[in-house]
């Protein structure tokens, strides 16, 4: 398997397998990311679509990432988040009820581990959008600190805080939940 450096290599020569190799490798954790920070399958799917679409863009503009191909595409991910949680805060929209179904438990699931999930839902909701943003990077794409703090902008140490400030809200939350 080719690592980053020698796929960006490609990918800015347009080598079609290279292309293919990058959204193989990137859409799974960059979905699982985003689909933390957004709780809407269908929305998810299609943020996610859009980081590898301003990928090509980048590559087109010659403004693609040098060397860190994996932060700057969690990178753009967060961004792509950010300005859809901005978007929805300016113009709110009302939920259909078939948005309902990924809310239903699945066939192995019960019906208690379905109000653990929305409880989860709920205390991640209340975080600040920073502490979503590392929570999601750190457990839901499993990165590591320093990747995140590359995709973020901000220091290890910053995100240390962030990470642990986070965990003690979610903590918080989740103990007083009814």
């Amino acid at each position: 398997m080719a690592d980053d450096t020698d796929l960006l290599v490609r990918a800015r020569g347009f080598d079609r397998d290279a292309l293919a190799q990058i959204h193989d490798r990137y859409f799974g954790p960059i979905f699982g990311y985003i689909a933390l920070r957004v709780n809407d399958r269908a929305t998810a799917e299609d943020l996610a679509s859009e980081v590898f679409v301003r990928f090509l863009s980048a590559l087109h503009q010659r403004t693609a990432p040098q060397t860190t191909l994996r932060g700057w595409l969690f990178g753009v991910a967060a961004h792509i988040v950010s300005d859809h949680h901005r978007h929805r805060y300016r113009a709110p929209q009302a939920r259909l009820d078939e948005s309902l179904m990924s809310m239903a438990p699945g066939p192995d699931e019960t019906a208690e581990a379905t109000i653990d999930r929305e409880d989860l839902r709920k205390a991640l909701a209340a975080l600040t959008e920073e502490q979503q943003s590392v929570i999601a990077l750190r457990f839901g794409a499993e990165m590591p600190i320093q990747d995140v703090a590359r995709a973020l902008g901000k220091s290890e140490g910053a995100i240390k805080q962030l990470q642990a400030r986070a965990i003690a809200a979610l903590a918080r939350r989740m103990t007083s939940a009814p």
